[in-house]
């Protein structure tokens, strides 16, 4: 008897079989992490709901993809992003070039925090209303500050980690995953630490919480920490956003007053901003009634509204801060922090502009295609007039042209920016004058050791928060209460 159909039997029955097993492993996972290949935030996610086999060939597979873009590419394409640069070029603007030169720089990351939060009242169940972010509503309108109201988020599936690359590099995440999962091991950059570090002597420190609060999916708070009214929708994720975003609040509070005790506050420039969304467009119609909108009409451009997040630069010691209604988004934010420390970005590759540039050109790139300026919003084939929401159903000549030109800039821009980074390009980019900085200089686990070296090396040229205070040590004055205690203080 010939055994060989039998085998083959069995072996086309162990394959589909093994199939089945991973797609339903997959579904799983999925279901616990949305978009967990998608957006590939996390290796160790995949590892742990896929399996090692599974991730171990998923992962030859990206890397081959990526591996030969970069190997396609040529410093032909660097001149290519170079001159996009050099065109697209917004020079600073000399009432604020300069403004902040010399001092230290201070982000602060809101996580999940959205513009509509600022200046916001929750009312309770009895109908008292109730600030939500009282603190930081008092630096938003600070005279010190130089906030803005139409500053929009700008991430894709990589969410946090796209904000801090747009932050620290003026470069768009990836239109398919995040950056720093598939290349940010590999790839070249030049980023705010080594920018300030070799134009002006910076040295750079973060500190990343392992516990989130402000955070889907927004946990009512059971311990001293509850207290502060919760949302009534019929969405439990709304409900508890607000308590979050108050908890958050007097969490930066805490954080100001630290600065100004330790003496960090007034030698300081401290910029607050929103990562990404904290509630999503499947979401947002059971959030339309306590921002005084009307669910049943709720729109794409009300969603596309709801991607503002706040940005403000608090410099104290200037007077003449306020709200500036200058369309910009995250990819801007590091140009125009460099501008206020005094320092030129005409020959870096940044993709952004100077927000308080008199020549920014006001458009607004979604990771997605849309694109949103003072006059339009575009999304996807809808046009509507931004100023009012209005759908433009039949544009005229003139708006179908203003409308091609501004999502040719929108294109052409996030091209720009993932031609440099899936070909590596900036290796090849030597103008911005930097000198590579070797990895093997930055170890994680000894950092205790390099702070005490660099306090040595500076000796008492060193204008660190611990050598400002006589070489002892500031954690007495960074003093935390629970929203219980506040309640019984009456702060």
């Amino acid at each position: 008897m010939d055994e060989r159909p039998v085998r083959a039997r069995v072996a086309v029955s162990v394959s589909l079989l093994s199939a089945l097993f991973f797609t339903a492993n997959l579904t799983l996972a999925e279901t616990a992490r949305p978009q967990l290949l998608g957006r590939q935030f996390s290796r160790d996610y995949i590892v742990k709901f896929l399996g090692l086999n599974a991730f171990t060939v998923y992962d030859g597979i990206t890397t081959y993809q990526t591996n030969q873009v970069r190997a396609e590419a040529s410093e032909n394409d660097m001149d290519t992003v170079a001159d996009y640069v050099n065109n697209h070029y917004a020079a600073p603007n000399p009432d604020t070039f300069g403004i902040a030169k010399g001092k230290n720089v201070i982000y602060i990351h809101l996580e999940s925090f959205q513009q509509f939060l600022i200046d916001y009242k929750l009312k309770d169940e009895t109908g008292v209303e109730h600030e939500v972010t009282p603190f930081i509503n008092s630096i938003y309108h600070n005279n010190s500050t130089y906030s803005f109201d139409n500053f929009f988020h700008q991430v894709g599936q990589g969410k946090t980690s796209d904000a801090e690359t747009m932050f620290e590099n003026s470069l768009f995440g990836l239109d398919q995953g995040s950056l720093f999962t598939q290349v940010g091991g590999k790839n070249t950059f030049e980023a705010a630490p080594a920018i300030l570090n070799q134009e002006a002597g910076y040295t750079s420190a973060v500190f990343h919480g392992n516990t989130v609060s402000n955070h889907y999916p927004y946990s009512q708070f059971t311990n001293d920490e509850a207290g502060f009214p919760i949302a009534n929708t019929s969405d439990e994720t709304i409900n508890g956003y607000f308590a979050t975003a108050n908890y958050l609040d007097k969490s930066v509070e805490e954080f100001f007053n630290y600065l100004k005790a330790s003496g960090l506050y007034e030698n300081s420039v401290i910029v607050l901003y929103g990562d990404h969304y904290g509630i999503s467009n499947s979401r947002n119609k059971n959030l339309a009634e306590l921002v005084g909108k009307d669910k049943s009409t709720w729109t794409d451009y009300d969603n596309s509204a709801m991607q503002r997040v706040p940005y403000m630069v608090h410099i104290p010691g200037q007077s003449n801060g306020g709200i500036n209604h200058t369309y910009g988004g995250q990819i801007d934010a590091l140009p125009t922090l460099l501008h206020l420390l005094g320092i030129d970005t005409k020959n870096y590759i940044q993709m952004g502009q100077d927000l308080f540039s008199k020549s920014n050109e006001q458009v607004v790139a979604f990771r997605n295609g849309n694109v949103v300026s003072p006059k339009y919003t575009v999304l996807g084939s809808s046009i509507y007039e931004t100023a009012t929401g209005r759908l433009i159903v039949e544009p005229t000549e003139q708006e179908n042209q203003e409308i091609q030109a501004l999502k040719d800039k929108a294109n052409l821009q996030l091209q720009m920016s993932d031609q440099t980074t899936n070909g590596d390009l900036l290796r090849f980019y030597t103008n911005s004058g930097l000198s590579p900085v070797d990895p093997d200089d930055y170890n994680y686990k000894d950092q205790l050791e390099q702070l005490q070296k660099i306090e040595k090396d500076k000796g008492k040229d060193s204008t660190s928060v611990y050598s400002k205070n006589n070489n002892t040590s500031t954690v007495d004055k960074y003093h935390t209460e629970s929203f219980q205690d506040y309640l019984k203080s009456g702060k």
